[in-house]
């Protein structure tokens, strides 16, 4: 059970979202700019960091959450983010992708432990200062977003699979706070996940 009472129960970040518009549109804002803003990174390249930064976390909401939209993305069965968090060379991973993932887990640590050589590994792989940056970036906002899940102890979805559907929804409709409409069926489509009528 959450540590405060959530509207309608729903799950993870999306019953924070719900508990208090007012910081709701910050919290879209910043993950619609890390995830979907300009970036020499792709969108399932930046939510894959999201995925590791939450795993590392240990934020299984978050983890399950972003990892269910890089398989979507990727249509790879999950081979990707198991990948990145077992840290298996993969072909699936590119060299800079995985100096990147580095960056991003000496982030998870502390902002302080990346060092000048984890940049230049990520540089000779030919990754540029603003794909460092963004690295950075989505690792710290990822930070935040699974303290914030997490320090509330939200309720993460019941199994994998519910997860897809709001995967879909976040590839096609990102993650600014959603209109009327789109917050109807969010609501309605999470709380069928946690098994609850509609």
């Amino acid at each position: 059970m959450s540590f405060i009472t959530l509207k309608d129960k729903l799950p993870g970040i999306v019953g924070l979202i719900f508990y208090k518009r007012s910081t709701a549109k910050g919290i879209g804002n910043l993950g619609q700019a890390a995830l979907r803003g300009p970036s020499p990174l792709t969108v399932a390249e930046r939510e894959l960091i999201a995925t590791y930064v939450s795993s590392l976390n240990e934020c299984n909401f978050c983890a399950d959450s972003h990892g269910a939209v890089v398989t979507e993305l990727l249509k790879d069965k999950g081979n990707t983010v198991s990948c990145a968090i077992n840290n298996t060379v993969t072909p699936a991973i590119s060299p800079m992708m995985r100096a990147l993932l580095n960056i991003a887990g000496k982030v998870q640590k502390s902002g302080r432990a990346v060092t000048n050589e984890d940049l230049q590994a990520a540089r000779d792989l030919g990754a540029s200062d603003e794909a460092i940056h963004d690295t950075v970036y989505v690792a710290a906002a990822f930070c935040f977003f699974n303290r914030y899940v997490d320090g509330l102890k939200t309720i993460p979805m019941r199994t994998k699979e519910d997860y897809v559907e709001p995967a879909r929804m976040l590839i096609k409709f990102g993650y600014r706070p959603p209109n009327f409409i789109g917050r109807f069926f969010m609501k309605k489509m999470m709380k069928n996940a946690m098994g609850d009528p509609a």
